[in-house]
């Protein structure tokens, strides 16, 4: 009698270590991307502590609401791991030695020239008529247990050892027990945009969505100076396709030249294609960002194709003397400025010889503000071959590091549209924020 699709889960994370800093469970993202691929929804994520009946609580409670529940961790040699005797106790079988485990473990530690702990029995217990998943990178191997309809997988907690296993049964018996329509996702990259302002756009898309043939669910995904937008649709793969690329055209439209890329490109993958496309290389200089913008984009691979070099001009002297900006410009408008920003920009693309340079200055706080310039003030500048620097003023919220992480992204986000607009920012009608920034540097240095 075939067995029907799991369709629902629940994911448990075992281990009292991860209820407290600084551990974190990072298994449970890996297993609820691998199941959305297949189609199984995952609708909670629960962290359980060492104890066997805290444990057998929380299984017991997730089989009266899905199909399938995967364990990680807790399946080590020592009397706290309980997850073996949680998942036994639940579904109502005993725990049995597997003989094949012990003689692979003692192998194991024969290789390494040492006898095996007697406490290494532990992990050769298997629930009765438990389906046993080897694992090539620890000692610890897991277990598919199969209750009535529903089913229960025990995985290893480091992640080095689950990934594998999981991938096998990503492959293996779960791609047997999916549903036969599976979810589809696009993911739109958003930069310039709140996520209150970015909703609000997009709501009449939502309600459009929900009413087609193929619908489409969306979840937006905030994080500092970028949204993530999640579009799904459960459908076969052709027509879920389609209804996806309508969706993401539809988001385009709405939002402009607020998306970064409708594939889950990054912004600084996208910024490298854009500078191979022309053939041009950039440079850096930061001051209130400290590195992290060349940071950033040289976590591209292959990105020396197109990254130069970069300066930190922290101090007034270090602009002055390193990249040319003038001491009058930064004793008339001071240092953090729309006209010492273009200033350093044009000093490291002419330092470098490259075709895009780029500048940010900025107060990251928490002292230095002013009532002119409070904290977060940060001004940006691009330098390029189409004329004129692109300049922008933002003030960003946050403490320290949220500042300096907007300003990265903005800095980055602000090469990305100079280089949209064909690397002509000159060219920009005006009332564009572009041709905006250019009038308020040209008229600060009048």
């Amino acid at each position: 009698m075939s067995l029907p699709p799991l369709a629902t889960a629940e994911i448990v994370a075992v281990g009292s270590e991860l209820l407290v800093p600084p551990r974190l469970d990072t298994n449970s993202l890996t297993v609820t991307d691998g199941l959305a691929g297949l189609g199984i929804r995952v609708g909670a994520k629960h962290i359980v502590g060492d104890r066997v009946d805290a444990l057998a609580r929380v299984i017991a409670d997730a089989l009266t609401r899905v199909d399938l529940i995967v364990l990680t961790g807790g399946l080590g040699p020592t009397d706290d791991d309980v997850t073996r005797d949680a998942v036994a106790r639940v579904v109502g079988r005993p725990l049995i030695e597997n003989p094949a485990i012990i003689a692979r473990l003692e192998a194991r530690f024969a290789a390494r020239g040492i006898p095996m702990p007697a406490i290494n029995r532990r992990q050769a217990q298997v629930v009765e008529d438990g389906v046993v998943l080897d694992n090539s990178n620890g000692t610890a191997p897991g277990q598919w247990v199969d209750h009535g309809a529903q089913a229960l997988i025990l995985l290893p907690g480091p992640p080095r050892e689950l990934k594998p296993m999981l991938e096998a049964l990503l492959e293996g018996r779960l791609a047997a027990r999916a549903p036969a329509t599976r979810v589809h996702m696009r993911t739109v990259l958003v930069a310039g945009l709140g996520e209150s302002h970015a909703e609000e756009r997009l709501q009449p898309l939502y309600r459009a969505w929900a009413d087609r043939d193929v619908p489409i669910e969306a979840t937006i995904l905030a994080s500092a100076g970028q949204l993530e937008l999640q579009l799904h649709a459960r459908a076969d793969a052709a027509p879920a396709a389609a209804a996806l690329q309508r969706g993401v055209d539809e988001v385009a439209g709405v939002l402009g030249s607020h998306v970064i890329s409708t594939d889950g490109q990054s912004i600084e993958a996208v910024v490298g294609a854009l500078l191979m496309e022309r053939g041009w290389r950039i440079a850096v200089a930061e001051s209130c960002t400290g590195g992290l913008v060349t940071s950033r984009l040289t976590d591209v691979p292959g990105s020396s194709a197109w990254v130069e070099r970069a300066v930190v001009a922290y101090s007034n002297d270090a602009k002055i003397a390193l990249l040319g900006v003038a001491p009058s410009d930064i004793a008339a408008h001071g240092a953090v400025s729309e006209v010492v920003a273009v200033a350093m920009a044009e000093g490291v693309r002419r330092l470098a010889g490259v075709e895009v340079g780029v500048g940010i200055t900025g107060i990251a706080g928490p002292t230095g503000g002013s009532e002119a310039k409070p904290v977060g003030t940060v001004c940006l500048a691009v330098a390029h071959p189409g004329g004129s620097a692109v300049v922008k003023t933002n003030r960003y919220p946050g403490e320290r590091t949220y500042v300096k992480t907007f300003a990265s992204l903005g800095a980055i986000d602000l090469v990305r549209r100079t280089l949209v607009e064909a690397g002509g920012a000159a060219d920009a009608p005006p009332g564009t924020w572009e041709q905006a920034g250019r009038q308020a540097a040209d008229q600060a240095r009048r």
